[in-house]
């Protein structure tokens, strides 16, 4: 059997293990280690196990996404957003769908400061569903709306998925992080508008509020956003400036947070532990099926399959746009059944030579990717943040009624995805504007 035969079967296998629903972080050390034996015997092998999960884990931009993490959970567990929903509820009672428009413009707030999909549909799930129903909307619309608009956490920075691509990919995260910045601008103002539509067509979706506060009260509860317009400053002025590396700036927006908490009487000990506990948790698995890619990647490399197969798709078509419809295809059928950081790692061992070989710019295909794992999030049977948001309303709505309250809005995303992949410069500008 050749080197690159030994490769694919290991692929194969690789596969084939995580369809019987083994970690795949466990997954990938597993077939990796067994095919740097089969090539090199146990010294290669077991070198590789002890050097390669070092170094992985050793990266200094990697060790922002514990401090990320902490600052979303403390955000999330000390109720340090629950405000911003509040402020755009008030601003927007006169629009079609207002409460769901408040639902997504405060998404976008936390996300900000969270990075985390997960954690911003759980947030607005929360406060918002409550609200909308109590306002007589359609609970599909409002379920939907609140599943989908927490996808917006991973592309407005900070974004854990953005950070762990960086490493891997060796791009700068801050340039990532611009460039999220119009994907996740862009993604917002196209729920806006399924909104609007969808409740111009059937106003009983969502029942107008014809009685708006006075001006002064909507100033008043407009001033419940400062705790994160207060961690928002401090993170992206540091960060963007320059002044803070990402780990520093994720280390400042935790403390901000504890300082804020406190202030407002929202961090007790049992809100610390579980911010504490949910990070190291988060931030373990993220590990080791990052270790995991580091250790196939290697493994791949040794048998000369990952050159093989970037060299085959490259060799079986110069188009650019036929290479990044194949992509497309592949990371949508991987988020039917894998969650984001998973199904990233596992494949850009592979799919990173072919984007190198093809010429795309590696910071647009970081957003790109970043966009196509979000609609993972919300696409069945997996779908993650519809499972989130079916645990916190409970029995309001049948699991299948999320699902179909996101199908208008699914359909926006691979328009929003379209455009970014056919205009690159809707990523890009805000970065030359940076930069410039």
């Amino acid at each position: 059997m050749s080197d690159i035969e030994i490769g694919l079967y290991g692929l194969a296998l690789l596969f084939a293990l995580i369809a019987l629903r083994i970690p795949i972080g466990i997954a990938m050390i597993g077939v990796s280690f067994g095919g740097l034996y089969l090539l090199g015997g146990w010294k290669i092998a077991w070198a590789s196990l002890g050097l390669l999960p070092f170094n992985f884990a050793a990266s200094w931009v990697l060790s922002a996404v514990p401090m990320f993490l902490l600052l979303g959970f403390l955000c999330y567990h000390a109720k340090l957003t629950e405000g911003l929903f509040r402020a755009a509820r008030v601003w927007l009672q006169g629009m079609p769908g207002g409460l769901a428009i408040a639902s997504v413009l405060g998404s976008a707030g936390f996300a900000a400061v969270s990075g985390s999909s997960i954690a911003c549909s759980a947030t607005m799930g929360r406060v918002a569903v409550p609200e909308m129903t109590k306002a007589g909307y359609d609970p599909e619309l409002a379920t939907g709306t609140v599943a989908v608009a927490g996808t917006i956490g991973a592309l407005i920075p900070p974004s854990v998925i953005m950070l762990i691509f960086a490493v891997i990919a060796k791009v700068p995260v801050t340039d990532l992080f611009v460039a999220g910045i119009a994907a996740g601008v862009v993604t917002a103002l196209g729920y806006i508008l399924v909104i609007v539509i969808r409740v111009r067509l059937t106003p009983s979706l969502a029942p107008r509020d014809d009685n708006p506060l006075p001006l002064r009260a909507r100033i008043l509860m407009t001033r419940d956003t400062w705790p994160i317009i207060l961690i928002m400053l401090g993170v992206f002025t540091g960060l963007f400036s320059g002044v803070f590396t990402a780990t520093e700036a994720g280390a400042v927006g935790a403390f901000l947070a504890t300082l804020v908490a406190l202030m407002k009487g929202t961090l007790t000990r049992r809100v610390f532990l579980a911010a504490i506990s949910d990070t190291v948790l988060t931030t373990s698995t993220m590990i080791i099926i990052g270790v995991g890619a580091t250790v196939l990647t290697r493994f791949l490399a040794f048998s000369g399959a990952g050159d093989f197969l970037s060299d085959l798709v490259v060799e079986s078509t110069s188009n650019p746009v036929v290479i990044m419809l194949g992509l497309v295809v592949l990371y949508l059928f991987l988020g039917l059944f894998l969650e984001p950081v998973g199904a990233m790692l596992l494949t850009l061992p592979l799919v990173l030579p072919i984007i190198r070989e093809t010429g795309f710019d590696m910071i647009w295909f970081g957003v790109v990717l970043t966009k196509l794992l979000e609609i993972g999030m919300i696409t069945p049977p997996v779908g993650m943040n519809v499972f989130v948001i079916k645990s916190v309303v409970g029995s309001l709505v049948t699991t299948g009624q999320i699902f179909r309250g996101i199908g208008w809005f699914l359909l926006m995303d691979l328009v929003v995805l379209g455009l970014l992949i056919a205009w690159p410069q809707i990523v890009l500008f805000p970065l030359t504007a940076f930069a410039g």
